[in-house]
């Protein structure tokens, strides 16, 4: 079993570290990882919510317990991370929601897809689906609005709302699983052409995104900020799944969507967590950081879980 998590999660650390190598060694500037970050981040990454929302078989049964099982959770953490950065850490508010939003953000489908479908099927990845057609509305509304909340206090009620609703809809994240949700429930079809096109970008969304976390660790590296790191990768690799054990016990989850739930949560931080400290600027070294080591240390913690789920 500790060989096939490591056969998943390598390919990945290839892939961080030779945008590390190429960065370090000169090959690659910091102007040019800035500007494939933007790529990712602005186009590629939102192309590939778009096609797999317009594509999802919304016709799949929801079941509502493993989505309060698993976002009760994912809250929870969001809140622990963000109180305990600025209490215990002392970081400015607008620090501490960006660390909240790496406790919040698992890497639901770089590593969730992957090591459910290796430990019990591709027949058991219903839950990872259900999970992940919310996941990025769910964690980018909530910390976008904690954010502009944060940023525009003092400012009125109207103007902290319109803040609020103008950093969400200009967020490119959100408008492709918008535009998804809108071509998948009104049935329009995408023509083959752009489908085509489309599918020839997205192609370049994930690796595109993780060489560029590997450039962007050459200059944010983890000294001063390792206590917050390993903090959240506690919250990230153990609460979280732990909450979400709770949560489906007690719900009664059948058991593929317990599994599901539980090693999704499990999962590190995801880059999206690194995609939303660069949008305001803040606690980029912890996130970047911290979906390096939470995604290494996940190769034991991963395998702790798998255990205890038999």
């Amino acid at each position: 079993m500790l060989q096939s998590l490591i056969d998943v999660i390598l390919p990945v650390f290839l892939v961080i570290g030779a945008g590390y190598t190429a960065t370090r060694f000169g090959y690659f500037r910091e102007t040019h990882i800035d500007g494939l970050m933007s790529f990712t981040q602005n186009f590629a990454i939102p192309c590939l919510l778009f096609l797999a929302i317009a594509n999802l078989d919304l016709g799949t049964s929801f079941d509502p317990r493993l989505l309060v099982s698993f976002y009760s959770a994912a809250g929870l953490c969001f809140v622990a991370g963000m109180i305990g950065a600025r209490l215990i850490f002392g970081r400015a508010w607008e620090d501490s929601v960006a660390i909240g939003f790496c406790c919040l953000f698992s890497n639901s489908v770089l590593l969730g897809l992957p090591i459910t479908e290796r430990a019990y099927g591709v027949e058991n990845l219903v839950g990872n689906f259900t999970i992940i057609a919310f996941h990025s509305p769910f964690c980018y509304c909530l910390g976008i609005t904690v954010m502009e909340v944060l940023r525009n206090r003092g400012n009125g009620g109207v103007l902290m709302l319109k803040s609020v609703l103008s950093a969400m809809f200009k967020n490119a994240l959100i408008l492709g699983i918008s535009l998804g949700f809108v071509v998948n429930l009104t049935g329009l079809a995408i023509p083959g052409v752009v489908d085509e096109a489309l599918n020839l970008i997205t192609r370049a969304a994930l690796p595109g995104a993780l060489f560029a976390l590997g450039g962007v660790l050459v200059k944010y590296r983890p000294e001063g900020d390792l206590r917050t790191i390993i903090f959240v990768c506690c919250i990230s690799l153990m609460l979280h799944p732990s909450l979400v054990w709770f949560f489906g016990s007690s719900l009664a989850l059948p058991q593929d969507l317990f599994r599901s739930g539980v090693l999704t949560a499990a999962m590190a931080p995801g880059i999206n967590s690194y995609i939303f400290a660069n949008m305001y600027g803040h606690a980029k070294r912890v996130a970047a950081s911290s979906v390096l080591i939470g995604t290494t240390a996940s190769i034991l913690t991963v395998w702790l879980w798998l255990t205890l789920l038999g």
